[in-house]
């Protein structure tokens, strides 16, 4: 099935609803493919996107518009579903799989390679699933494949990932695995396979397990998580990387470390947005993506001098401060950029968690108790938004009364921060299994408490997430906490607040038994990340605004509904929190 597409595009587009890659042990993988019309005579650059969310109706909203929009700058635009999603042959068995998933990858992008309509140079690029085989995949180095764009993704799968996050099970954990369950239940579109529609449904419903149950055998970092995880050998890629993201999805940790462990030309990214591709880009202002893409694949897979990569590695938004909300339409702030990343311009400053709050100083050695209650955490948000209303963090106040809290003095000059906050704690706990949460927030003049950032540690994995160790009930140990990374402006007048908590549902899974944590004020330290002012911000060029295909006609499904639901918070009972 193929259509023209009439647009106004620089190239005439040509549309193939289905074509079947046929892989070397006999299974078939459905594509849809969009091309310049005259590809055949004038070959052009691939660029694949490979996830398994059904091509066919799922993301078909989100992919007409986007690649017949690069269709039309010259690309040949593929969208596959994975082995044993949507419309492909197979079983899908769990995320990330070297056999199939990623094996598979390498002998699609050969077989574009060798299409009459293709240059023989390949990109790959995707969201979330999309941008971590896209890593992945660079990571194994198929001939073809020249350069990757990751939006969303992780070089970690343990660490920093929608499973755990500083040893400790993510209640997302939970909610992701159970909608994978309902995807792989999924049938194929019998318009496409034909009749074999119900052995291959049948087939995938007798293979179908809740993923969470293997997530969870496997608490610790071993050799499930380490596969996948590029982190383990960045040397492994060597093509061009332009990962990007924002501020409220959970994967915003993994641009700066792309940018400073990968070797080759290298390109970060991250707005203000949620889980979404950045021309969609929510909380606003979304961006002209698209054009920017298209100058990456120009310069690597065409090799045309554009002069994208002499430009700053890392562009981020710096957002200003703002009232604590659940659901922001904007974010007002600005674009920064720094030329490498580490940035030799970003400086560290250091504060004392001292007994009367963060102090240029340490203060007198003071011991300071709290057994959060359950319901600290709240107020937290969604560890990953996804431009839902409700999602963001609201007005910590509630959570706070249950945190040891260290308050600033106001600041006397705006700082701005850029990169990820650390605390340092002198901790012990009174069961051998406990866990802190760490929040940096902006408190303004009027009390209201924004969240800027967080961290969390299972403690029993202070000095290894692959060899976790009990503690010793009452000893004291030194514990580092790093934040995720941001990009936040603190006014004038406003303070700086660190909230320690002993629990945070339900952005992770509470420890075993209640727990009380008891920590050394004056030998603990939070240490900022801060970024001088720089006149030549202003200088940096804007980006474009997003681009449109209204042309493209796209074809419209059922109107859905989407609702994660959050738990109502009771009143607030108080907290056991003492001094000693």
């Amino acid at each position: 099935m193929t259509k023209r597409i009439q647009t106004s595009f620089p190239r005439l587009v040509r549309e193939i609803e289905n074509t079947w890659i046929q892989l070397a042990d006999g299974t078939r993988l459905a594509a849809r493919i969009w091309l310049p019309e005259d590809a055949e005579e004038n070959p052009v650059p691939a660029i694949l996107e490979y996830i398994p969310y059904r091509k066919r109706d799922f993301t078909r909203n989100r992919d007409e518009p986007m690649h017949a929009w690069f269709a039309g700058q010259g690309y040949a635009a593929v969208r596959v579903d994975i082995r044993g999603s949507g419309d492909s042959d197979g079983v899908l068995e769990d995320e990330y799989l070297q056999v199939h998933e990623l094996d598979d990858a390498c002998e699609v992008i050969a077989w574009l390679a060798d299409q009459p309509w293709c240059s023989g140079a390949v990109g790959m690029m995707g969201k979330s699933w999309g941008g971590f085989n896209a890593l992945q995949v660079a990571a194994l180095r198929p001939p073809a494949l020249k350069a990757i764009i990751t939006v969303c993704s992780t070089d970690d799968r343990y660490a920093d990932d929608v499973h755990y996050m500083g040893g400790c099970l993510l209640s997302d954990n939970l909610w992701w695995g159970s909608a994978m369950l309902v995807f792989n239940a999924r049938p194929p579109d019998p318009a496409i396979v034909g009749d074999r529609w119900l052995a291959m449904w049948q087939e995938r419903l007798a293979a179908n397990r809740p993923w969470p149950v293997r997530w969870m055998e496997h608490a610790r970092r071993d050799a499930y998580w380490q596969h996948g995880s590029v982190c383990e050998d960045y040397g492994a890629i060597t093509i061009p990387v332009y990962a990007g993201g924002g501020w409220a999805d959970g994967y915003a940790n993994a641009i700066p470390r792309l940018l400073e462990n990968l070797s080759g030309p290298r390109r970060g990214l991250t707005g203000p947005w949620v889980h979404i591709y950045p021309q969609d880009g929510t909380p606003a202002p979304a961006i002209g993506f698209l054009q920017d893409a298209v100058r990456w694949w120009d310069r690597w897979l065409k090799d045309i001098k554009n002069g994208i990569d002499d430009e700053p590695a890392y562009r981020v938004w710096m957002q200003e401060a703002v009232p604590p909300q659940s659901t922001y339409e904007a974010r007002p702030g600005r674009w920064v950029a720094e030329r490498t990343w580490p940035s030799p311009a970003i400086e560290e400053r250091r504060f004392h968690l001292n007994a009367d709050g963060l102090g240029d100083h340490p203060g007198p050695s003071d011991v300071l108790s709290i057994s959060s209650p359950l319901t600290t955490g709240l107020l937290a948000g969604e560890w990953c938004g996804f431009g839902l209303p409700g999602e963001l963090a609201s007005d910590q106040r509630p959570d706070d009364r249950g945190s040891l809290c260290f308050d600033s003095a106001p600041l006397a000059e705006r700082t701005e921060i850029l990169g990820a906050p650390v605390v340092d704690l002198e901790i012990a706990a009174d069961r051998p299994v406990a866990q802190v949460a760490v929040r940096l927030n902006d408190v303004a003049p009027d009390g209201a408490s924004t969240k800027v950032t967080f961290g969390v540690l299972n403690l029993t994995h202070r000095d290894s997430h692959e060899h976790p160790k009990p503690l010793v009930p009452g000893e004291r140990y030194r514990v580092r906490v790093q934040l995720n990374d941001i990009a936040h402006a603190f006014p004038p007048g406003h303070r700086l607040r660190i909230a320690v908590s002993s629990s945070y549902w339900p952005i992770i899974w509470p420890s075993p038994t209640p727990v009380t944590l008891t920590l050394v004020a004056g030998a603990s330290t939070l240490t900022l990340p801060v970024r001088p002012p720089r006149n030549d911000d202003d200088d940096l060029p804007g980006f474009d605004e997003p681009e449109t295909a209204p042309d493209v006609p796209t074809t419209h499904l059922k109107p859905g509904h989407c609702r994660r639901r959050r738990t109502a918070r009771p009143p607030f009972a108080g907290s056991r929190r003492s001094r000693r």
